[in-house]
Protein backbone atom coordinates (compact mmCIF):
# COMPACT_ATOMS: atom_id res chain seq x y z
CA UNK A 1 0.00 0.00 0.00
CA UNK A 2 2.82 2.45 0.91
CA UNK A 3 4.63 1.58 -2.31
CA UNK A 4 1.52 2.27 -4.37
CA UNK A 5 1.01 5.61 -2.61
CA UNK A 6 4.67 6.54 -3.19
CA UNK A 7 4.42 5.68 -6.91
CA UNK A 8 1.21 7.67 -7.20
CA UNK A 9 2.78 10.74 -5.56
CA UNK A 10 5.93 10.41 -7.65
CA UNK A 11 3.91 10.09 -10.85
CA UNK A 12 1.80 13.16 -10.04
CA UNK A 13 4.97 15.19 -9.34
CA UNK A 14 6.53 14.13 -12.62
CA UNK A 15 3.38 14.92 -14.59
CA UNK A 16 2.87 18.30 -12.93
CA UNK A 17 6.49 19.29 -13.55
CA UNK A 18 5.94 18.66 -17.27
CA UNK A 19 3.35 21.44 -17.28
CA UNK A 20 5.62 24.06 -15.75
CA UNK A 21 6.11 27.14 -17.83
CA UNK A 22 9.54 28.73 -18.09
CA UNK A 23 8.84 32.46 -17.70
CA UNK A 24 12.35 33.65 -16.86
CA UNK A 25 14.18 33.44 -20.21
CA UNK A 26 14.32 37.22 -20.49
CA UNK A 27 17.38 38.94 -18.92
CA UNK A 28 16.50 40.42 -15.50
CA UNK A 29 16.70 44.13 -16.28
CA UNK A 30 15.17 46.79 -14.05
CA UNK A 31 11.51 47.69 -14.34
CA UNK A 32 10.09 50.80 -12.70
CA UNK A 33 7.05 52.57 -14.11
CA UNK A 34 5.24 54.88 -11.71
CA UNK A 35 1.72 56.24 -11.93
CA UNK A 36 1.77 58.61 -8.96
CA UNK A 37 -1.95 59.30 -8.76
CA UNK A 38 -5.36 58.33 -10.11
CA UNK A 39 -5.23 61.00 -12.83
CA UNK A 40 -2.00 59.60 -14.19
CA UNK A 41 -3.40 56.06 -13.99
CA UNK A 42 -6.57 57.15 -15.80
CA UNK A 43 -4.47 58.72 -18.55
CA UNK A 44 -1.81 56.04 -19.06
CA UNK A 45 -3.08 52.94 -17.24
CA UNK A 46 -5.69 50.31 -18.09
CA UNK A 47 -9.29 50.33 -16.86
CA UNK A 48 -10.93 47.09 -18.02
CA UNK A 49 -10.50 44.05 -20.23
CA UNK A 50 -9.31 44.20 -23.06
CA UNK A 51 -7.39 47.45 -22.40
CA UNK A 52 -3.65 47.37 -22.99
CA UNK A 53 -0.76 49.79 -23.28
CA UNK A 54 2.88 49.51 -24.43
CA UNK A 55 5.69 51.15 -22.41
CA UNK A 56 9.08 51.50 -24.13
CA UNK A 57 11.21 54.23 -22.56
CA UNK A 58 13.82 54.35 -25.37
CA UNK A 59 11.05 55.10 -27.89
CA UNK A 60 9.09 57.40 -25.53
CA UNK A 61 6.01 55.17 -25.75
CA UNK A 62 3.36 55.99 -24.85
CA UNK A 63 3.72 59.52 -26.14
CA UNK A 64 3.65 62.08 -23.36
CA UNK A 65 4.32 59.61 -20.52
CA UNK A 66 6.50 61.42 -17.94
CA UNK A 67 9.50 59.06 -17.84
CA UNK A 68 12.22 60.00 -15.34
CA UNK A 69 15.83 58.91 -14.79
CA UNK A 70 14.43 56.26 -12.43
CA UNK A 71 12.03 54.85 -15.03
CA UNK A 72 12.95 51.49 -16.56
CA UNK A 73 10.99 49.32 -18.97
CA UNK A 74 12.77 45.97 -18.76
CA UNK A 75 14.36 44.10 -21.65
CA UNK A 76 11.90 44.57 -24.53
CA UNK A 77 9.46 47.07 -23.07
CA UNK A 78 6.42 46.51 -20.87
CA UNK A 79 2.95 45.42 -21.94
CA UNK A 80 0.32 46.52 -19.43
CA UNK A 81 -3.11 44.86 -19.68
CA UNK A 82 -6.27 44.56 -17.64
CA UNK A 83 -7.11 40.87 -17.18
CA UNK A 84 -10.56 39.20 -17.18
CA UNK A 85 -10.97 40.00 -13.49
CA UNK A 86 -10.10 43.66 -14.24
CA UNK A 87 -6.75 43.46 -12.43
CA UNK A 88 -3.74 45.10 -14.04
CA UNK A 89 -0.98 42.74 -15.24
CA UNK A 90 2.37 43.54 -16.80
CA UNK A 91 4.65 41.51 -19.08
CA UNK A 92 7.97 42.02 -20.80
CA UNK A 93 7.31 42.57 -24.49
CA UNK A 94 10.30 40.48 -25.62
CA UNK A 95 9.22 37.13 -27.05
CA UNK A 96 10.60 34.46 -24.70
CA UNK A 97 11.35 32.12 -27.60
CA UNK A 98 13.35 34.70 -29.56
CA UNK A 99 14.80 36.31 -26.38
CA UNK A 100 15.86 39.49 -28.23
CA UNK A 101 14.95 42.96 -27.02
CA UNK A 102 13.93 44.09 -30.52
CA UNK A 103 11.57 41.15 -31.20
CA UNK A 104 8.49 42.35 -29.34
CA UNK A 105 5.07 40.83 -28.93
CA UNK A 106 2.01 42.83 -29.89
CA UNK A 107 -1.67 42.44 -28.98
CA UNK A 108 -3.98 40.81 -31.52
CA UNK A 109 -7.15 42.78 -30.79
CA UNK A 110 -9.45 40.25 -32.51
CA UNK A 111 -8.22 37.13 -30.68
CA UNK A 112 -7.19 38.98 -27.49
CA UNK A 113 -3.78 37.32 -27.43
CA UNK A 114 -0.19 38.51 -27.58
CA UNK A 115 1.67 37.47 -30.74
CA UNK A 116 5.33 37.36 -31.71
CA UNK A 117 5.75 38.80 -35.22
CA UNK A 118 8.86 36.69 -35.87
CA UNK A 119 8.14 33.14 -34.62
CA UNK A 120 4.34 33.41 -34.58
CA UNK A 121 4.00 32.23 -30.98
CA UNK A 122 0.78 33.26 -29.24
CA UNK A 123 0.27 33.95 -25.54
CA UNK A 124 -2.72 34.27 -23.23
CA UNK A 125 -2.44 37.66 -21.55
CA UNK A 126 -5.96 38.13 -20.20
CA UNK A 127 -7.08 34.81 -18.69
CA UNK A 128 -4.01 32.61 -18.02
CA UNK A 129 -1.22 35.14 -17.49
CA UNK A 130 1.56 34.83 -20.03
CA UNK A 131 0.82 31.21 -20.90
CA UNK A 132 2.05 30.12 -24.35
CA UNK A 133 -0.83 28.96 -26.54
CA UNK A 134 0.82 28.02 -29.84
CA UNK A 135 4.02 28.23 -31.85
CA UNK A 136 7.57 27.39 -30.81
CA UNK A 137 7.14 29.09 -27.41
CA UNK A 138 4.29 26.66 -26.60
CA UNK A 139 6.36 23.69 -27.76
CA UNK A 140 9.21 24.72 -25.44
CA UNK A 141 6.81 25.90 -22.70
CA UNK A 142 8.25 29.44 -22.69
CA UNK A 143 5.83 31.90 -21.10
CA UNK A 144 5.97 35.67 -20.99
CA UNK A 145 8.06 37.28 -18.26
CA UNK A 146 5.64 38.81 -15.76
CA UNK A 147 6.17 41.92 -13.66
CA UNK A 148 4.44 43.02 -10.46
CA UNK A 149 1.78 45.72 -10.49
CA UNK A 150 1.40 47.33 -7.05
CA UNK A 151 -1.50 49.56 -6.11
CA UNK A 152 -3.57 51.45 -5.88
CA UNK A 153 -1.69 53.69 -3.44
CA UNK A 154 -3.36 56.35 -1.26
CA UNK A 155 -3.60 58.64 -4.29
CA UNK A 156 -4.99 55.99 -6.66
CA UNK A 157 -1.68 55.43 -8.42
CA UNK A 158 0.19 52.23 -9.30
CA UNK A 159 3.79 51.07 -9.71
CA UNK A 160 5.10 48.35 -12.04
CA UNK A 161 8.30 46.63 -10.87
CA UNK A 162 10.32 43.51 -11.48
Amino acid sequence: MKRLMFISILLSLVLSSCERINDDRIPPLAVNIEFSNVGMWNTYGVAATPDFRYFIKQELKPAGFPYTELSYTGFGGVLLVCDVMNFPRAYDMACPYEAKNNVRIYVDREKLQAVCPKCGSRFDIYDNPGYPLSGPAAEKKYGLQQYHVYGPNNFGGYVIRR
